[in-house]
């Protein structure tokens, strides 16, 4: 579903704020009817973490069930009208109920959820919502999950994390993003996909397709408005189903410099009579990969920035927008020019204030980590199911420039991973992205323990890498840390004939902890880190960009390497500045 929006045949009403919520890590939940009642509720805000939030209570690394609950209301006039709700993100597994009735449920968490729930409410009046969710993982799920039983089995301890998981970033639970109600006509607009093509500097393509719900509509009216004037176009439409590409001349491209965003509104039009409007900004911008360059276009960009994370002090990973306009603040600082959504889907408005400030977006699949011991069919089908909802979501977004629809497979180092289950994985993963949306190159980060001949560089467009030569491995000693990653990196490129992209480095820094030497955890040892592995990614002629490891410090699952965060990002977890963040903002200054 396209993302809700207001105007005069649509309706959006917010039901955040302070909801009921109680744990149920016994899972009696759904026998005792909680759907209808339950006991000892107490507040929480919605969205928003229950880790940090409710902390007293007990819930800092509580995986399992969680119910929440709250009264809405739904005016009168909503009658005649499709009524929906739209949970931005409930973290993993979900079931809702409306007015005691059971709705639907749904796996798979950091992207909306819609239910249409016209049959369940009465207007003009208040209306009741329950919510279970699930934050455990398993082997089919995306992300994967482990149990400390599974360590034990596998005979890592060493590795056990708690919560127990298969990736470096706390496994947060709750309802993340805004929840909306909201109308649609009962003949309406349902996906618009919009592609664009750069015929040259001052010359543009639309490629437009457009679905309609239970229509009986025969016209389709757009209006692009730009660049000081409004272009007004018709067609007709037979079915439920339109297809059309135009030119635009004295077209004004979207760029890094220049993010410039036309509107393009839609009617839906049933003899002259306007049955459904919709309406959103488009950035015409072509993405392609040449030999070792990637261009945007047609001029070649290198990518400055960082892997971030959804994460603060006691919100977790839920939509903040002060953050969210703080952080961008601080990569423009920076002079960064892109990000990668490291390792989920962030929330929608991230994107939208990426497309208005000219800023790339490398848009991650949460398939990290995959262990290739425990994939299986169902693992396959979430995995796809994942790619398809997420490019759904975000294909018209000028600044996502980029899939990754996984990162770090193999990052247990199974040798059975090289006989041929890794290659056609990845084959079947990749190839099924590039069906949904061929305009856009993709990528999956190989890490380390995978090494140099990862079969995920066979299918990607890209090869990037994720290295730490200098901190897991040779620990303190940087010039033999550049020297093996020079070494690996020719090899690659040599290899793959691939541009090359390092979307991982860095190393943990405490604030405040200074050396005049080579010591692990200073400030210096990680700015200087940071300027050498710089100096050597912009030395190569095949490298397309450098993301630093991270943004900002974050939480991860309890383990005996990390203190509370991982610490190994360019701001503190409040985003004060690090040396490593000046030494940067020189680097990319240039």
């Amino acid at each position: 579903m396209l993302t809700p929006q207001q105007n005069n045949f649509r309706d959006k009403n917010d039901i955040s704020g302070i909801w009921k919520f109680a744990a149920d890590p016994q899972k009696t939940g759904e026998k005792e009817n909680w759907n209808v009642k339950f006991n000892n509720a107490i507040k929480i805000a919605v969205p928003g973490s229950w880790n940090e939030q409710l902390e007293a209570e007990g819930l800092m690394h509580y995986v399992g069930n969680a119910w929440y609950a709250t009264d809405f209301f739904i005016p009168k006039y909503f009658d005649n009208k499709r009524i929906w709700i739209r949970i931005g993100s409930a973290d993993y597994y979900s079931k809702l109920w409306i007015n005691e009735k059971f709705v639907g449920d749904n796996l798979g968490g950091f992207l909306p959820i819609d239910f249409e729930i016209t049959s369940f409410v009465k207007t003009g009046e208040n209306n009741k919502l329950t919510l279970l969710i699930n934050n455990e993982l398993n082997s089919d799920t995306i992300p994967q999950g482990i149990s400390s039983d599974e360590y034990g089995e596998e005979n890592r301890r060493r590795e056990e994390t708690f919560p127990a998981a298969r990736f470096d970033f706390s496994p947060y639970g709750g309802i993340h993003r805004p929840v909306y109600i909201y109308t649609t006509p009962i003949q309406f607009i349902k996906d618009v996909s919009v592609s664009t093509y750069v015929m040259s500097s001052v010359k543009g393509k639309i490629k437009l397709k457009i679905d309609i719900e239970n229509s009986s509509a025969n016209q389709i009216r757009l209006y692009i408005t730009g660049n000081g004037a409004t272009i007004i176009k018709d067609f007709s439409l037979e079915g439920s189903s339109f297809e059309n590409e135009f030119e635009l001349n004295e077209c004004r491209l979207w760029s890094c410099d220049d993010p410039y965003l036309y509107k393009l509104k839609i009617e839906l039009l049933e003899d002259e009579n306007c049955l459904d409007e919709y309406s959103l900004k488009i950035g015409i911008r072509e993405v392609k990969i040449d030999g070792f360059n990637l261009l945007l276009n047609n001029e070649p960009v290198f990518l400055k920035g960082f892997g971030k994370h959804e994460d603060f002090p006691v919100i977790g990973k839920a939509l903040n927008l002060p953050l969210l306009i703080k952080d961008f603040s601080l990569m423009k600082w920076i002079n960064a020019n892109s990000f990668r959504t490291s390792h989920y889907p962030y929330a929608e408005e991230w994107l939208d204030f990426a497309d208005e400030n000219g800023f790339l977006v490398v848009n991650e699949v949460p398939a990290v980590s995959l262990d290739f011991r425990k994939t299986n069919e169902k693992t396959l089908k979430n995995h796809k199911d994942f790619i398809k909802k997420l490019i759904g979501r975000d294909k018209n977004h000028p600044s996502v420039i980029m899939w990754a629809p996984g990162n770090e497979p193999n990052l247990v180092g199974e040798e059975s991973y090289y006989n041929g289950s890794g290659d056609k994985y990845w084959k079947e993963i990749c190839e099924y992205t590039k069906q949904l949306d061929p305009s856009r190159p993709v990528t999956i980060p190989n890490c380390q323990r995978a090494g140099k001949d990862d079969p995920v560089f066979i299918h990607s467009d890209v090869v990037s890498l994720n290295r730490y030569y200098g901190w897991y491995e040779n620990p303190g000693l940087l010039d033999t840390a550049i020297k093996r990653f020079e070494e690996e990196m020719d090899y690659i490129a040599d290899k793959y004939k691939k541009p090359i992209f390092i979307t991982e480095f860095g190393a943990d820094t405490m604030p405040g902890f200074h050396s005049i030497s080579d010591q692990m955890f200073t400030e210096e040892y990680q700015s200087e880190f940071l300027k050498k592995y710089c100096e050597l990614i912009e030395s190569k002629d095949y490298t397309i960009g450098e993301h630093v490891w991270n943004f900002a410090d974050f939480k991860t699952p309890q383990h005996f390497r990390r203190v509370v965060l991982n610490l190994k990002g360019i701001f503190n977890r409040t985003r004060d500045p690090k040396l490593a963040a000046f030494t940067l903002k020189k680097i990319w200054g240039k």
